[in-house]
């Protein structure tokens, strides 16, 4: 039990981080939102952009890689609401599509694809809130919400080692990280023998 509550909140935190970044999103390039003239074509492009990169993440979720395909092989418990979920995402891939058509081509009706994939995929996170991860937690059982949590934390691990490669941060196996430069790397000192 407590297993499976860690790990519906992590997804919960998830979903909100989502959310909030979808809905960023969409206030930032709502079509309501542009007054006067309408945004040039390079800002055109900077939305799409700014959508790919929110669009991948909701795709590249840990629901999305751990708890679905448990879910999946629940078979008809949950296939009609994973069904549901699939055509919202493809919908969602549909009107994101026609945001880089649009785009591409300088056309204003990018924003409007823009807030319908944006709307789409909000659509999604309420109901996997909502629908989802209440029949998860009851179709899952104890051991495999354990698997769950391991997978989850083994991903975090890795996904931390590779942000911590990139930052040129090494952690210690019994201490703390340490920032390591090249040029902060001397070269070994001879010891002094008298």
């Amino acid at each position: 039990m407590l297993t499976s509550t860690y790990t519906l909140v992590a997804l919960s935190v998830e979903q909100a981080r989502a959310r909030v970044e979808l809905q960023a999103l969409l206030d930032r390039w709502r079509p309501a939102a542009w007054w006067g003239e309408p945004p040039a074509a390079h800002q055109y492009e900077a939305a799409c952009a700014a959508l790919r990169q929110v669009s991948d993440a909701c795709q590249w979720r840990k629901l999305d890689k751990f708890v679905l395909p448990a879910l999946r092989r629940r078979g008809a418990d949950a296939g009609a609401l994973l069904a549901e979920l699939d055509a919202l995402s493809r919908r969602a891939h549909a009107a994101r599509m026609a945001a880089q058509a649009a785009a591409a081509d300088g056309d204003p009706g990018c924003l409007g694809a823009l807030e319908e994939c944006c709307e789409l995929l909000l659509e999604r996170l309420e109901r996997e809130e909502r629908e989802l991860l209440p029949l998860a937690r009851t179709l899952i059982s104890g051991d495999h919400w354990f698997t769950i949590a391991n997978q989850m934390l083994a991903h975090d691990t890795v996904q931390n080692e590779h942000r911590d490669a990139g930052r040129g941060v090494v952690r210690g196996i019994a201490g703390p990280e340490v920032s390591v430069r090249k040029s902060a790397i001397s070269p070994p000192v001879a010891p002094i023998v008298n």
